[in-house]
């Protein structure tokens, strides 16, 4: 009787367990209902005329761009919630796939009222920068296939994007409208690419980010039909020359813009403008050494002529330096510099139009044709021989992007 039972429990253990195996939904220890996943992956194509931009796009065009990210959250307590994105990323030779962390943080709610909400970040927390800077990576979250590329530079994207360190941020709700504040205290994320855009070469040595400052204050009206901002940062870096006789020496950069937003949002019509006074102060490098600001700004207008289509157009516009937009002291300091300099390299304005069809919820295909002069923005990577770019030039592109 003894052993009959003992078999018969075996049994159900076993059927218990394969049960289990079989539908773990079932089991003890399945995922909580706080914790979410979700992820993205898109493929562009990007065909050009004249200059490479994300690839070998001048010839027969290239599918060098693409983009796959997952990012988790959980909601440990009413109060505290973890969260952190991955994503592998590949953009020509700038960027070739490197798996990377954007951000990995813990969030702690201070405080949550019907009139308030204030926590703190720690960790490797989101950069507040204008409107588009939070969710970039996120193809179905920008307006654009590119974003405007005179205020969010793609060839600096991980140093733009996220910092170590912690943020403070909070909400007023009031009668007159919302008011959202985020203030950081980070060193930025500093690699090759980050060191080739800000010193113009990959010099014997290493740049870091130093300890920085980043703040936004932005004003929302009735659920978002108005929004206004303003955003500012005091980025340091500092480059570590290899040995005393470098061909670089030691030196720091400071990176100061000042970002002013505006956007309306109507039931079919939103229209969207930023301007960046852009200040850099290069210091310690000697002969090298430069203080400059430059403008940036772009104006653009999207318009929903049907449920899951979108047509939008843009003029983004960008000068390097306002003593200099037209480049002209610039490409004149050729003979000084013992190498050619080119004045289309100081400016870079961009006339651009682009379509949207949201297929599904979860697929969306894009379409844009970009018509530029001037090579600002254009990567070192892509375009070794700088004898061989052309100032006014035309990019044509398409995209599919996937999320759950």
């Amino acid at each position: 009787m003894i052993r009959g039972t003992i078999k018969i429990g075996h049994r159900e253990l076993a059927l218990s367990t394969m049960l289990l195996l079989a539908n773990p939904l079932q089991a003890e220890w399945k995922l909580p209902d706080s914790f979410q996943v979700h992820g993205f992956a898109s493929q562009a194509f990007i065909l050009t005329t004249d200059n490479n931009f994300f690839g070998n796009s001048k010839d027969d065009g290239t599918f060098d761009f693409r983009e796959l990210g997952i990012n988790a959250s959980w909601r440990i307590l009413p109060k505290l919630q973890i969260a952190a994105q991955g994503v592998s990323r590949w953009a020509g030779e700038n960027d070739e796939g490197d798996p990377r962390l954007d951000y990995g943080l813990v969030d702690y709610t201070v405080l949550s009222d019907p009139e308030n909400s204030w926590g703190i970040r720690l960790g490797r927390v989101i950069n507040p920068i204008g409107f588009y800077n939070d969710t970039r990576d996120v193809a179905f979250t920008r307006p654009s296939i590119f974003l405007p590329q005179s205020i969010y530079f793609d060839r600096t994207r991980d140093v733009a994007l996220s910092a170590d360190g912690g943020q403070i941020y909070g909400e007023r709700r009031t009668n007159i409208g919302d008011f959202f504040l985020q203030f950081n205290i980070a060193r930025p994320r500093v690699g090759s690419r980050e060191e080739r855009a800000l010193l113009g070469h990959d010099f014997p040595g290493e740049l870091e980010g130093d300890t920085s400052l980043f703040g936004r204050l932005f004003y929302e009206k009735d659920g978002g039909l108005i929004r206004l901002g303003f955003s500012s940062f005091w980025a340091n870096f500092d480059f570590d020359a290899e040995l005393p006789s470098a061909s670089l020496p030691s030196g720091s950069i400071e990176f100061s813009p000042l970002i002013f937003s505006g956007q309306y949002n109507g039931e079919q019509l939103s229209l969207t403008s930023e301007v960046a006074l852009r200040h850099f102060d290069y210091s310690g490098f000697g002969s090298v050494d430069n203080d400059f600001t430059g403008l940036s700004w772009y104006v653009q207008a999207a318009y929903r002529f049907l449920p899951n289509w979108e047509a939008v157009v843009r003029f983004d516009s960008l000068c390097v330096d306002l003593d200099d937009c037209d480049g002209e002291e610039f490409a004149a300091q050729s003979l000084q510099s013992g190498h050619q300099r080119f004045a289309h390299r100081r400016f870079a304005d961009d006339w651009m139009v682009g379509l949207r069809w949201d297929v599904t919820p979860s697929v969306m295909l894009r379409a844009e044709f970009h018509h530029i002069r001037g090579t600002a923005w254009i990567t070192l990577e892509d375009n070794p021989d700088f004898n061989a770019l052309e100032e006014d030039w035309n990019m044509f592109s398409v995209l599919v992007s996937f999320r759950f």
